[in-house]
């Protein structure tokens, strides 16, 4: 088997191991092309088309080039921090990171599953985990990935990249160890939200949403390393002049949600920069200029003086078969003020929206 190239609109041209290409090619992926990246949102953006089978392409192939980045890094250093089995392996998590998602996307977590009385439902990390070792047995690829140097423990450590938490809510760190805890933030990054999967999704619903983007990714890639924070563990870091970049990533987030994602017609929840009343910022790990081996944090006042005080906003909107009248809204208000908090902004819709089956 030989690489392979896919043309992309938002990254170019990807290069994919062969291992790559032949989980590409399973039934299990090739039905990621037909689930909307942005489910019933591409009922009010009509550019909104892309599938998660090309999003789950940008995101093996960053999650690739961020690995690839940080072991050219620190191998010029003489710090064997990872290997190639560690890249492909981190490859084949971005791959099939979202193979659990069903019709209508992050809505079929909430509304599609049947309920059970006896355990929660189904996060769509936890059904990709599951996919994906049903995509590796239904397939036979286990020989083709023991030909490749992968162990039983190498399909362990992808797994937890794409679902991390336990029954128990605790981080595994199984398949590679804490000493290597690093690795396991390119993917589904837990600390702090800063990761490929968003990077990927930032630049390709932008692109097709007609948003701008802000955030570079490309300036993260070549300013990302791996430092030693005062816990005793590895993360991986970006320089403390990119600080601003890393506000245009938060509030990239925030715009999505806003303007779509969380569009009335799609949803009807929450709204924050990711780390719902916190500032972001200060969860991200820096380095400096005169200690590139230490991570630091930055603290919002040694930033700018002009940053956003609050990072979190409440929505509560009302769906209604028919068009209140003001009396009726003014009632509404009131009694939503009353009983649930303050400031409150209630948005009307004069109509129920129907389930499109797929």
């Amino acid at each position: 088997m030989e690489f392979k190239v896919f043309n992309d609109s938002v990254h170019g041209h990807m290069e994919f191991h062969p291992l790559l290409v032949k989980i590409i090619d399973t039934p299990q992926f090739q039905r990621l092309r037909y689930i909307k990246q942005l489910g019933g949102a591409y009922f009010v953006f009509p550019g909104a088309s892309h599938n998660r089978f090309e999003h789950c392409l940008g995101v093996g192939y960053l999650a690739g080039e961020l690995a690839q980045a940080l072991k050219t890094k620190h191998d010029k250093e003489g710090q064997n921090l990872i290997d190639e089995k560690d890249i492909l392996c981190v490859q084949i998590a971005g791959l099939c990171h979202d193979l659990g998602h069903g019709p209508l996307s992050h809505m079929f977590e909430s509304v599609c599953q049947k309920e059970d009385t006896e355990e929660k439902k189904k996060t769509h990390e936890q059904i990709s985990t599951e996919m994906f070792k049903h995509l590796v047995k239904e397939n036979g690829l286990k020989p083709l990935m023991k030909q490749y140097g992968l162990s039983d423990l190498d399909l362990i450590f992808i797994e937890e990249m794409i679902d991390r938490e336990d029954k128990d809510g605790n981080l595994r760190f199984e398949g590679r160890g804490e000493d290597k805890s690093f690795l396991y933030e390119i993917v589904s990054n837990k600390t702090n939200g800063v990761d490929v999967d968003k990077f990927d999704y930032f630049a390709r619903d932008c692109h097709h949403l007609g948003m701008q983007n802000n955030f570079d990714y490309r300036r993260f890639l070549k300013f990302a390393r791996v430092c030693e924070a005062e816990d005793g563990k590895k993360h991986i870091c970006i320089r403390d002049k990119e600080v601003f970049n890393m506000y245009d990533f938060f509030y990239t987030r925030y715009c999505l949600h806003r303007r779509a994602y969380q569009h009335r017609v799609n949803k009807k929840f929450d709204i924050n920069y990711g780390m719902k009343e916190k500032n972001p910022i200060e969860t991200v790990y820096f380095y400096t200029k005169s200690n590139p081996q230490k991570a630091v944090k930055l603290p919002k006042e040694q930033v700018s003086h002009l940053l956003p005080d609050t990072f979190s906003e409440t929505f509560i909107r009302v769906y209604c078969k028919k068009t209140l009248r003001t009396a009726e809204k003014t009632q509404l208000m009131n009694c939503c003020k009353e009983k649930i908090f303050e400031p409150l902004q209630v948005i009307f819709t004069s109509r129920l929206l129907n389930l499109v089956e797929i």
